[in-house]
C-alpha cells in the first residue's frame, strides 16, 4: 500500500481550512489558529504552533504539511532588490522579486511556469509554457518573501506592503488559482494587504477582465505597449484575439463598475525605433485621453540576449514622457530596478520544461540569424 500524500495547507482559504478541521474531527475555530500560524508567522512545522495541543499537532503532522516552493537560489541587487528562483512541482522553476522603496516593499509574483502569450520583447515568453501554478505555489511566494525578513510582532509589520501579479505568466489564464491567492493576500487571517495595494497585470484577456470585475476588487494594470492594432499584433500576439477597442471597453467597465471611479494603469515598454516615436505618442493621446481614468507607466526596455530590441536613449524617453503629460495623460517613467541580477521587468526567466517547443524554435531562429549576420553562432541559454 502506498503512503497517502499529505494535504498542503499553504493555499487553503478560511472556508477550506474550516472544512479540513471538521474533516479530521476538530472544531472549526482551529482554522483561524492554523491560518495565523501559517501566514502571520510563516510556520512550516506544526510543532511551532504552541497554542495547539500535542495530540492535535501530531495528528496534523500525520495528514498535512505546509510546503512552499523550494528556494534554489537567491540574488540581491546593488539597489536592494531581491530575487528568488523557486523550484516547483514537475521540475520547473519560477522567479519572484522583492523591490524595496522606502517604507514600501513590492513583491512581484509569478502565476505560471513560463508563459503562453509570447510577447515579443519579454524573456519569459521566449521559454514557452509548462503549466499553471497552484494556489499554494502562488501564495507561497508571498510566504517565502515574508519569512526571508524574519519574525515580526504583528501583521502590520510585514515587509511586503504591495503585491503585483507581474511575474512569469499571464495571471488571467490561471484565473481560479490567482484569484484564490489574492483573496488570501487580502484576508486579515492571511496577509491583510489593502485591495489598492494588490495589482493584477494582464496582456488583455478580455472575458476574464470582466469576470474579475464581478468577483474581486483589486487594482488592474494592462500590458499595452502599442498605440495601434497592427503594432500591438506584433508585440503582443493576444491582441489579434482581443484588439484594442475590445480591451479598452473592458478596462472602462472595470474602472467605472458600481461606485468605482478608479484609474487603470497602462504599462508601456519603450523599444527603440519601434514604439517610441512622436507619432506613437500622438496616437497614445488619441487612444486613451478622456476614455477613463488612466495612469501611463513608461518602462524603458530591459535587454536580454538576442531579443532584437534596444532601449531608447534617455532624451527620447523624456521627450515622449513630456508630450504625454503635456497633453493630459498622467505619465510616469518606471525606474529600472534589479537589472544587474536579471530581475527587472521582462527579464524573468526561471526554468521551463516547454510544452509548446517555443524556446526551441526561438533558439533556432536566433542561431540562423546570427549565422546570416556573420556573427558568432551560438544558441541561447534560457535558464539563469
Amino acid at each position: 500500500m502506498t503512503e497517502q500524500a499529505k494535504v498542503n495547507l499553504l493555499g487553503f482559504s478560511y472556508a477550506e481550512m474550516e472544512a479540513f478541521c471538521l474533516g479530521i474531527g476538530e472544531k472549526k475555530f482551529r482554522a483561524q489558529q492554523l491560518l495565523k500560524w501559517i501566514h502571520h508567522h510563516q510556520a512550516d512545522d506544526f510543532e511551532q504552533m504552541t497554542d495547539l495541543g500535542k495530540k492535535l499537532r501530531e495528528k496534523l503532522a500525520e495528514v498535512a504539511e505546509i510546503r512552499p516552493p523550494e528556494v534554489l537560489h537567491e540574488s540581491i541587487s546593488r539597489d536592494g532588490t531581491r530575487k528568488w528562483v523557486l523550484q516547483v512541482d514537475g521540475g520547473g522553476a519560477v522567479e519572484a522579486v522583492f523591490i524595496p522603496d522606502g517604507r514600501r516593499g513590492t513583491l512581484c509574483v509569478s502565476s505560471q511556469v513560463g508563459c503562453s502569450v509570447d510577447c515579443s520583447f519579454c524573456s519569459t515568453g521566449k521559454q514557452g509554457f509548462q503549466r499553471d501554478l497552484s494556489t499554494a505555489e502562488i501564495i507561497g511566494q508571498v510566504w517565502l518573501a515574508c519569512k526571508a525578513f524574519g519574525p515580526r510582532r504583528n501583521i502590520g509589520e510585514s515587509p511586503v506592503t504591495n503585491v503585483v501579479m507581474m511575474g512569469m505568466g499571464e495571471p488571467l489564464l490561471n484565473y481560479d488559482n490567482v484569484v484564490r491567492s489574492m483573496r488570501l493576500m487580502l484576508d486579515t487571517l492571511g496577509y491583510g494587504i489593502s485591495k489598492r495595494r494588490i495589482t493584477l497585470s494582464t496582456s488583455g484577456v478580455v472575458p476574464m477582465i470582466d469576470r474579475l470585475n464581478e468577483e474581486l476588487d483589486v487594482s488592474l494594470a494592462i500590458s499595452l505597449h502599442a498605440p495601434n492594432d497592427p503594432l500591438r499584433d506584433e508585440l503582443v500576439p493576444l491582441n489579434r484575439k482581443y484588439p484594442l477597442a475590445e480591451l479598452l471597453a473592458a478596462c472602462e467597465r472595470y474602472a467605472r463598475s458600481g461606485d468605482r471611479q478608479r484609474s487603470i494603469t497602462m504599462e508601456y515598454v519603450m523599444l527603440k525605433g519601434v514604439n517610441d516615436q512622436p507619432e506613437h505618442a500622438r496616437q497614445l493621446v488619441k487612444l486613451l485621453r478622456g476614455k477613463m481614468p488612466v495612469k501611463l507607466n513608461l518602462i524603458p526596455f530591459n535587454p536580454f540576449p538576442h531579443s532584437g530590441y534596444e532601449r531608447p536613449a534617455k532624451p527620447d524617453v523624456l521627450a515622449f514622457h513630456k508630450y504625454l503629460n503635456d497633453h493630459g495623460l498622467m505619465t510616469t517613467i518606471r525606474t529600472t530596478r534589479g537589472d544587474d541580477i536579471d530581475a527587472a521587468c521582462g527579464q524573468l526567466v526561471g526554468e521551463v520544461m516547454d510544452r509548446t517547443r517555443r524556446a526551441e524554435r526561438w533558439q533556432k531562429t536566433v542561431f540562423m540569424r546570427a549565422g546570416t549576420d556573420g556573427e558568432e553562432q551560438q544558441t541561447v541559454r534560457m535558464a539563469p
